[in-house]
């Protein structure tokens, strides 16, 4: 199915799409491939983000919100109320009207692993975007990366699209060695995985330890983080306390908090990310 030029087609920024099919990167890595109609006209140029919208139990579509006319989205009835989480875009194909979406798999502890977890094709699922919240991302002449699986959708995203003559770290904590992936990285930025091995996500030191040992050039770096809360705040405080680091050269975002569902920590979150500024 061909994608249709912006201009023929109005923005649709809420869509209804379909899973495709499901394949699993790693064993907690699960991608699935969505599609349908609605897919049509999609635009990843506005950034590599979507929200996404999960049914909830009993219902086989999620119930979709309105747009209002401050162009805020106006949801439906609690009982009603999909569950939204924020994904990042790990593919999109326009010829094919595909898109990837990887999700890491925990059981049934929260809905959208428990939705990945039990996707089959024909699966409704609702997405916003893409767009908004792109992570900032600047050209620079040495870049350090750190994020855990959560972060690892974006990271592989920048990576394939860094020059092949791009330097830096790459830093990615996983569960244990089952969950790396092959990465296209350029040859001069040296990829870690960083393995926790039975440590708990989201409660221990991996990222940090990790940061804080490399020989960072004195000038001409960026950084880009994305982790647990705990992680980036002590990742951001560090470089810049002690590095010197300011919004021009870090971006350090929390994509989730231990204990904490998104929804609840749906406003300190956005608080965490207006620290970039």
């Amino acid at each position: 199915m061909a994608a249709i030029e912006k201009k023929n087609r109005p923005r649709r920024m809420l869509r209804t799409l379909q899973v495709i099919r499901t394949t699993d990167v790693t064993p907690h890595m699960r991608r699935v491939t969505l599609g349908g109609e609605e897919i049509e006209g999609l635009d990843t140029a506005a950034g590599p983000n979507i929200k996404v919208f999960l049914p909830r139990p009993g219902q086989t579509k999620p119930v979709l919100p309105t747009i209002g006319p401050d162009d805020r989205p106006v949801f439906p009835p609690e009982d009603q109320r999909p569950y939204t989480r924020t994904y990042t875009v790990r593919a999109y194909r326009a010829d094919a009207g595909e898109m990837d979406v990887d999700f890491v798999l925990h059981g049934d502890d929260g809905p959208a692993s428990r939705w990945a977890l039990n996707a089959q094709p024909g699966d409704y699922i609702g997405i916003a975007g893409p767009g908004n919240q792109a992570p900032p991302f600047r050209e620079a002449e040495w870049y350090l990366l750190a994020g855990d699986e959560t972060a690892l959708p974006a990271i592989s995203t920048i990576l394939e699209q860094l020059p092949d003559s791009a330097q830096g770290v790459a830093f990615i904590e996983v569960a244990d060695a089952a969950e790396e992936q092959t990465l296209r990285c350029p040859a001069n930025v040296q990829l870690t995985w960083l393995h926790r091995d039975g440590a708990a996500p989201g409660r221990n030191t991996l990222l940090e330890d990790a940061v804080r040992a490399v020989d960072l050039p004195e000038s001409g770096v960026f950084a880009w983080v994305a982790a647990e809360s705990a992680a980036v705040r002590a990742i951001r405080t560090y470089l810049r306390t002690e590095r010197g680091y300011n919004r021009n050269n870090l971006y350090a975002v929390p994509y989730w908090k231990a204990g904490v569902a998104e929804e609840e920590y749906h406003d300190e979150r956005h608080e965490e990310m207006d620290a970039n500024d």
